[in-house]
This record gives structure tokens, C-alpha cells and sequence, in this order.
């Protein structure tokens, strides 16, 4: 497995702490939220320059929108960026409310999606759909859908731990064994009382999560999504400390 670490910032400080520091804290990667890269998207090669040294600084780049013509041609240039910049992937959100579509309706995402997967993979990179709490693909009976439909292998599926469980999906490790075809990233997070907590000090049991992934022997990019508000550093240190668990 390789370890990622994905954290939004505040300003400029903030992002360059975390660009500068996740190495010596032991993580492969990061993957970027759409600020961090977002004013880098019609010029590639200025974050290049800017960051290029910096091995797996843009392993994968986080995306958050619609599927209507403005956003798929902001999804496009992320995509188009990502290959230029060797991210490996682009997590798209999917930015409408659960409530406002239904069975068909997520059937054609996924048509959609899978003719931007094999747009991904022209451009050397791929794409993965991250399920998420109140988007259209909230549900195991969505997943179930949409993946029915997809082309095979234009679209992966991100993982997140702390989503699931705050979709009311109790049997996390039960989900990871269901879809292992398609997983290709997984979103590490903790969850308790309505919050995103640093992974070990939420309520979500891990040990059966952890087992799964061993299960189905996943070996690619795990990131630790540190949402909770902590300062950057110790997020860093507790997520990687409790990553030590899938070696």
C-alpha cells in the first residue's frame, strides 16, 4: 500500500505546511482538495515549477461538482491537468443532493463518467468516483447501480470510512468486500456525534474495516482525509501512527 494524506487549508501558510511536511511525516502523497490546485489549472506547468520537486505532491486531485455543461467542462480541465502534472487519479465529488435523483438519473452519471474515465486514461490518468453522504451515489443500492452501468474499467470507486458510516451504512468492512472490484482508493476518516474526528479518536471500530481491506488484498493509495480541524502536524502524526495498523 502506499499512504496519502488530504487536509483542507485556510490560506497560503497553511498549504504550504502541508506540502513541505508530509514526507518527513512519513506519507507517499497527498491528495490535493480543489483549492490547493485550483489556481494552477490553466497553468500546469507553474505548479511544475513550483512544486514538481516534491515527489507524489499531486498523487491525486480532489474534484467537486455537477455533471451539467459548466461542470463537466470544469471536470475536463481538472482531468486535463492532472495528466500533465502525473496525478495518478482525479476523486470526483458529485456535488447534487441525494434527494434529487432517482435510479435512472444515476444511471446516466455513470454513463457520463464512463465516457470521462477513458477521457481520463487518454490523457494518463484515471478517475474515481468517491461516494459521499447526501451526493447521488450515497447508498450500497447506488453503488450497486451505478456500477452496474459503468463501462468496465473507465471508473473507480473511492472509499470514504467516515462517509459510509454517516449514510447510515453500519457494515463498512461488509461494503469494502461487496465492491473490491472497483475500489481503487480508499478515504480513511473517523466519525462521532455529527463531526469528522483525527482516524482513531471517532467512533467508527476500524478492526473489521482493516480486516476487510487485508481481505480482498488491497495494495493501492489509502489516504488518511483529516477533516476534524486539528492543527496540520499532529494530524499528520496521529493519522500516520494509526496507519501503522495495515503493514
Amino acid at each position: 500500500m502506499k499512504f496519502a494524506f488530504s487536509r483542507p487549508t485556510r490560506n497560503v501558510v497553511e498549504q504550504d505546511e502541508l506540502f513541505e511536511r508530509f514526507w518527513s511525516a512519513g506519507f507517499d502523497g497527498l491528495q490535493l482538495k480543489p483549492n490547493q490546485y485550483r489556481a494552477y489549472l490553466e497553468d500546469p506547468q507553474a505548479f511544475l515549477e513550483r512544486w514538481g520537486r516534491v515527489a507524489g505532491v499531486s498523487s491525486a486531485l480532489i474534484s467537486a461538482g455537477t455533471l451539467d455543461d459548466e461542470g463537466l467542462s470544469f471536470l475536463q480541465s481538472v482531468l486535463r491537468f492532472a495528466g500533465v502534472v502525473g496525478s495518478e487519479r482525479v476523486v470526483f465529488c458529485h456535488t447534487v443532493p441525494r434527494d434529487d435523483v432517482s435510479s435512472n438519473d444515476i444511471r446516466n452519471f455513470a454513463r457520463i463518467l464512463s465516457e470521462l474515465g477513458e477521457e481520463a486514461k487518454e490523457l494518463g490518468t484515471k478517475l474515481s468516483l468517491h461516494h459521499h453522504y447526501n451526493q447521488p451515489v450515497m447508498y450500497q443500492m447506488d453503488m450497486e447501480i451505478f456500477f452496474n452501468e459503468v463501462t468496465e474499467g473507465s471508473v473507480g470507486l473511492t472509499i470514504d470510512t467516515a462517509h459510509l458510516v454517516k449514510s447510515g451504512i453500519s457494515d463498512v468492512a461488509g461494503t469494502i468486500r461487496s465492491f473490491a472490484q472497483y475500489i481503487d482508493n480508499f478515504h480513511l476518516k473517523d466519525f462521532a456525534d455529527g463531526d469528522w474526528r483525527v482516524l482513531g479518536e471517532g467512533a467508527i471500530d476500524f478492526t473489521g474495516i482493516i480486516q476487510a481491506m487485508k481481505d480482498i488484498q488491497y495494495d493501492g493509495w489509502v489516504s488518511a482525509d483529516e477533516e476534524s480541524g486539528t492543527d496540520i502536524l499532529r494530524g499528520m502524526q496521529k493519522c500516520r501512527a494509526f496507519l501503522l495498523q495495515l503493514n
